[in-house]
């Protein structure tokens, strides 16, 4: 029997067939016996069909149903087409098949005679979320065993599951407490799952008109945003909601938050009477983060419309697979030839089978994840040739691949990442250098006292914060934190260059164990590493704004640090060497941090800097 998947089961029914054949009366109807369960997982509902001789972990499978080219695990034969030919969605990635290998499907176990029954059976099996349900179409009473057919979005169709024990009734009872179902009024056998259109585009609206200017009044909110809190959205629902409600009254926070609690799982809403919106405590679900990423990353334009976007995303798609379609036809022939494309195609290989391996979407072998991953990497170095892959690129990818779930958009979401971190990676680090002089200055303003000892054990340079800045944080927190705080700093609030501010704050909560253990250079380095994964993101990120919100607040700030953090401030100080203003006295700043942000920084040994050196370290150092 097909082994569970992790979750609690909800529903679980054996006796559902598959009829393998396209109805014709020479073909012979293969029944494929299996067991259709419905699982909540921790922040997602599925449905999950396998054949009931396969034994492999659904637990380490994709979900399905998030678009056509990474929909479903089974696969069209030429003998499903015969059937199912005007089903086939009408995907601007269609014509790409020929360069898009990768299959979601995973590979039977081999077993003497069983592996030609299991590669017979193992193409139907299916799971996706009820997220990306459409309709459910069922036969009328009366007419033989029952049978359910799901519609994902897209106008993706699964196989006809028939009911041989009958009991559909208890599925449809049972995906009705996830999700509201209305019989269509075109068709009584069609189920339609009502996706609330104030919720379920309430994003893709939000940049369409009237609604955007209440999206740019959201992203100046640095108390919501900041915090990852999207309640603009929340609040745009409400209104909506409201709106169309006939009898005018305000509906009690109560039975907003019930509805959000249905219609989201997992959401929290804080049920206090606030003026102007209901704050969502979780940061972004994943259905908004998906689309929000999007623009937060700058791949979709924050003032472009629904037709703009559907255009863009067409051009890039063409754009993608014809830079893909260059290093898969390279031959081994050229490659022999090419040394750096063999050194990037090498190294990306390396890190890829090292990349995230115990997240559900990158863990076991022959990964569908894996290898999307490796070709956006690969097909990045055709896109920036001269920067090719460093190492820790595919750090910066994998949760952007996660949240997308879709090779074209990931790519150029990574793209749009890279802009802004492609100085981190160039052969001369000069990215690294200026953020390492920046959080030094920063530092120095608000503990002149631990910057004085971290110099006294050649700390100064602050090289212990390599990984850091370098992959901003990601192999400091949990993968569902980093997707929290990457969006976080995404919005440039409160203030620029926020992330030199979390390690502000990460540095002043160790201070004191620092200090008092009179650690050395090689013990500052030890235990700065070994807070990974031990971090609390929402106490770091609540510093990280307590801080922010002390410099703003500040009577005279330095003009270097009001540089760094973007602060418009009417008081600023002229950067001195002298240290004998008033506003250094008075926020306790030594003379050393009026200096120039170009300082250079020194190198650690003759031979190399510090910052190459910390890299070699911390395990990242660039190729």
């Amino acid at each position: 029997m097909a082994a569970p998947p992790s979750g609690k089961v909800v529903y679980e029914q054996e006796g559902v067939f598959i009829h393998s054949s396209c109805g014709k009366n020479d073909d012979q109807d293969n029944l494929i016996a299996g067991i259709l369960r419905v699982i909540e997982k921790e922040n997602e509902v599925v449905v999950d069909w396998r054949p009931l001789d396969e034994t492999l972990d659904t637990s380490n499978i994709l979900c399905a149903g998030k678009d056509s080219s990474s929909v479903v695990e089974w696969t069209q034969t030429p003998k499903e087409k015969c059937s199912r030919g005007a089903d086939r969605p009408s995907s601007y990635e269609a014509e790409w098949d020929m360069v898009t290998t990768v299959s979601f499907k995973k590979k039977p176990h081999s077993n003497g005679d069983a592996t030609t029954h299991a590669n017979r059976e193992s193409k139907w099996s299916f799971l996706f979320s009820l997220t990306d349900l459409k309709s459910i179409k069922q036969n009328k009473e009366g007419m033989g065993w029952s049978y359910l057919v799901f519609c994902l979005k897209d106008d993706v169709k699964l196989p006809a599951l028939h009911f041989h024990h009958g009991d559909s009734k208890s599925l449809i009872k049972c995906l009705e407490k996830h999700v509201a179902l209305n019989e269509s009024p075109h068709d009584e056998r069609v189920l339609l799952v009502k996706t609330q259109k104030s919720l379920s585009q309430s994003f893709e609206n939000l940049f369409d008109e009237p609604s955007y200017g209440l999206l740019q009044k959201w992203k100046k909110d640095p108390y919501v945003v900041t915090m990852g809190k999207f309640s603009k959205v929340t609040n745009y629902i409400v209104g909506t909601l409201r709106s169309s409600d006939q009898s005018n009254q305000r509906r009690p926070p109560s039975e907003m938050a019930d509805f959000f609690n249905d219609t989201i799982p997992g959401l929290k809403i804080n049920q206090q009477e606030e003026p102007g919106f209901e704050v969502i405590t979780r940061g972004l679900c994943h259905t908004l983060r998906k689309e929000a990423w999007k623009f937060l990353l700058g791949y979709f334009p924050w003032n472009s419309t629904k037709e703009e976007r559907a255009n863009l995303q067409k051009r890039k798609t063409d754009e993608y697979f014809r830079m893909k379609l260059q290093w898969k036809s390279v031959s081994e022939e050229q490659e022999k030839r090419n040394s750096r494309l063999r050194d990037y195609r090498s190294l990306i290989e390396k890190d890829v089978n090292r990349t995230d391996r115990t997240n559900k979407f990158y863990e076991g072998e022959d990964n569908p994840g894996l290898i999307l991953l490796h070709d956006i990497l690969m097909t990045y170095c055709m896109y920036d040739f001269d920067l090719g892959y460093v190492q820790g690129m595919s750090d910066l990818l994998s949760p952007v691949l996660y949240v997308m779930e879709n090779e074209v958009d990931a790519f150029w979401c990574f793209v749009s990442y890279m802009d802004q971190m492609h100085q981190n990676f160039e052969e001369q680090m000069q990215g690294m250098k200026t953020q390492l002089i920046q959080l030094s200055h920063l530092l120095r303003l608000l503990d002149s006292g631990f910057c004085s000892y971290l110099e006294s054990q050649d700390s100064g340079y602050l090289y212990f914060c390599f990984r850091w800045l370098l992959i901003r944080f990601k192999r400091e927190f949990s993968f569902q934190d980093i997707l929290r705080l990457w969006e976080v700093m995404w919005t440039e609030l409160p203030c620029q260059n926020f992330h030199l501010l979390l390690c502000c704050a990460i540095l002043e909560s160790e201070k004191q164990q620092i200090m008092d253990k009179h650690y050395g250079f090689n013990e500052i380095l030890k235990h700065i590493n070994e807070l990974s994964m031990k971090i609390d993101v929402e106490y770091i990120l609540c510093k990280a704004e307590a801080i922010s919100m002390q410099m703003m607040n500040c009577k005279e700030l330095p003009q270097t640090v009001s540089e760094i953090l973007g602060i418009e401030n009417s008081s600023v100080t002229p950067d001195s060497d002298t240290g004998e203003d008033e506003s250094a006295a008075e926020l306790s700043c030594p003379p050393s941090l009026y200096q120039s942000i170009s300082t250079p920084v020194i190198a650690a040994n003759g031979t190399r800097d510090g910052a190459q050196q910390a890299a070699e370290t911390q395990g990242l150092a660039p190729a």
